[in-house]
């Protein structure tokens, strides 16, 4: 284990098996991780409003509703990565899951150094995510998913936050679709190509004054660069 993961984060474990924390926090606290627990999803909802933790770790199955539809409201407003561990083992299980926003699957009963493993490699994640991107006039926060133009708050959706990320840490180079896509959407281009072009129309339109534009070049994508849009 490579403890200088754990030191600087913490953990949100929703599960509703007591004895399963009790027992995972002993072990993850002596990794050198800090824990918080959550046994229900408004337990878990309480948490998230006064802290952001740096990943949390979900079953789907709560006494009080689905986990998938908790990561759902979460996956409004941040990115923080998402451990889905849980007894629901199907492939068409994980494949909701992951298309609900979990960033790793792991079915229960589970061997400790397997989920160790995967928990190393959410907090490799979450290590290189910085706090604050500043670019000009722009300052996003990245773990809340927040943008600021000139100091004022563009109230961005989560794609379109993802896609303004994006253009700002790659300015006057073009990227194409399927790459942006990718970005914003957490899977390969399927479907209505035109979404994310209506997602960069609508972030263009929030960019206004700003002294840069999103360009688009046909058959290549899209290039932030200096320009009004």
């Amino acid at each position: 284990m490579d403890n200088h993961l754990a030191n600087h984060w913490y953990l949100l474990w929703v599960d509703k098996d007591h004895t399963l924390q009790a027992n995972n926090q002993k072990i993850l606290e002596q990794q050198g991780y800090k824990i918080r627990q959550a046994f229900t999803l408004a337990e878990a909802r309480s948490i998230i409003v006064r802290e952001q933790p740096h990943v949390i770790i979900l079953d789907i199955l709560l006494p009080d509703g689905n986990g998938l539809d908790f990561l759902c409201e979460v996956r409004k407003t941040s990115n923080v990565p998402v451990l889905i561990l849980t007894a629901m083992n199907t492939p068409a299980d994980v494949i909701k899951g992951l298309k609900a926003g979990g960033d790793t699957y792991l079915p229960k009963p589970y061997e400790l150094p397997v989920f160790l493993t995967h928990l190393e490699a959410l907090l490799r994640r979450a290590s290189i995510v910085p706090d604050t991107i500043v670019f000009g006039p722009y300052r996003l926060e990245p773990m809340s998913c927040t943008a600021y133009l000139n100091g004022e708050n563009m109230f961005l959706a989560q794609k379109e936050f993802a896609l303004l990320q994006q253009f700002l840490q790659h300015p006057d180079k073009t990227m194409n679709a399927e790459y942006l896509y990718k970005k914003a959407w957490g899977r390969p281009m399927a479907g209505d190509p035109r979404a994310l072009g209506n997602a960069v129309s609508r972030l263009r339109q929030k960019m206004k004054g700003c002294g840069y534009t999103i360009s688009a070049e046909y058959g290549n994508g899209y290039r932030f660069e200096h320009g009004d849009p």
